[in-house]
């Protein structure tokens, strides 16, 4: 067993410290500085490196996944917001009043009915993410900045967030606790455009092209629900909104005169009271008289239809819980340090009527 030369680590420690201090006086990385000290014929052990805080910053990491999932996911942020009812981390608990007292006028009749009111609160359960463990191998040769950790789990941490959006967009659509391919509680227009082809993944044959008379339709729809006109938003596809864009009237869009657009929360354009957010993917559908929606992940197939979401804000719900990321530093079984992250997210519709799903019609 090799002895450990504690008064050599005691010299080295003092010496890192002073020299750090040096370093950052004089504008240098604190952690090469100081790292050069322990190069002198030893290795810093694991727990005096995380002591002197050179072990990644969790809560960095975790501010970055939220801040990630907001900015990759947009939409996210026009939304009831219900954090504050998030219990624990995983369930969102909003207590509901029951129904109002019956009000009557010149009563005639004594004594009144006497009535109790029943409260049913909302409950139900976010849903939990997880990322595989990722291995960054003898990270005594990578630098060890919050950059370069970034460059190398970025990707990786950015498939989070985007599973995520799109359970969201599902569980705007499908209401409270639904199962894959459940029968939506929104409203479904069909598309009503020329024949295009197909675009979804497997999908194949003939799909009607999205036109901007079929969001002028969601408008009415909404309307007729008596559904706030202001806060309204619609997200396409990218596909979609190219079908969209190919008509050279939008250049008449109602809102291009006025108004400022929030290009940086992703909304692009102005069209019928909607604003237009635009997204890889949005939902999938099936081709049933009735269409159902497909959970995402779900494989392609034939007949699934591409979708464009629209909602008034207060008509859906998002609610954040647990953010966690984990790190395993120098793990001496696979000679490297791995990581992983816990994302807690969920929503639900609010309003039904509010909540409409233009839906590719098959063509002929």
């Amino acid at each position: 067993m090799k002895r450990i030369n504690f008064g050599a680590l005691l010299f080295n420690l003092v010496m890192a410290l002073f020299i750090g201090g040096a370093a950052q006086a004089i504008g240098l990385n604190f952690y090469a500085a100081s790292g050069t000290v322990f190069t002198l014929g030893m290795v810093m052990p694991k727990e005096l490196k995380q002591s002197l805080g050179m072990a990644i910053q969790v809560e960095v990491w975790q501010s970055d996944i939220v801040a990630s999932l907001f900015k990759k996911n947009p939409f996210i942020n026009y939304a009831f917001n219900a954090d504050q009812y998030v219990v624990g981390g995983k369930i969102v608990h909003i207590p509901t009043a029951g129904a109002a007292p019956t009000v009557v006028k010149n009563r005639s009749s004594l004594p009144a009915t006497i009535a109790k009111r029943t409260d049913v609160d909302i409950l139900y359960q976010i849903d939990e993410f997880t990322t595989d463990p990722i291995l960054i191998p003898d990270a005594d040769t990578v630098e060890l900045s919050y950059d370069k950790r970034q460059s190398v789990t970025g990707e990786h941490f950015d498939a989070l967030v985007a599973a995520a959006g799109d359970w969201m967009l599902y569980n705007w659509f499908t209401g409270l606790n639904a199962a894959a391919d459940a029968q939506v509680t929104g409203t479904i227009l069909r598309t009503t455009g020329g024949n295009v082809a197909a675009h979804m993944p497997s999908s194949t044959g003939l799909r009607l092209k999205f036109l901007k008379e079929d969001l002028k339709r969601a408008r009415t729809t909404m309307n007729k629900a008596n559904i706030p006109n202001e806060n309204r938003y619609a997200i396409f596809s990218s596909d979609l909104l190219d079908q969209l864009m190919d008509d050279a009237d939008l250049i008449k869009r109602d809102g291009a005169q006025g108004g400022e657009l929030n290009l940086g929360e992703g909304v692009i354009m102005r069209l019928y009271g909607f604003n237009i957010m635009e997204r890889a993917t949005t939902l999938t559908f099936t081709n049933a008289a009735t269409p159902l929606i497909v959970a995402p992940g779900t494989a392609g197939a034939a007949a699934h239809n591409d979708a464009v979401l629209c909602w008034q804000s207060n008509a859906v719900e998002k609610a954040l819980g647990d953010v966690k990321f984990f790190d395993d530093m120098g793990n001496p079984a696979y000679y490297g340090d791995i990581y992983s992250a816990l994302l807690r997210v969920g929503g639900r519709a609010r309003r039904a009527a509010g909540v409409v799903a233009i839906v590719q019609a098959h063509g002929a």
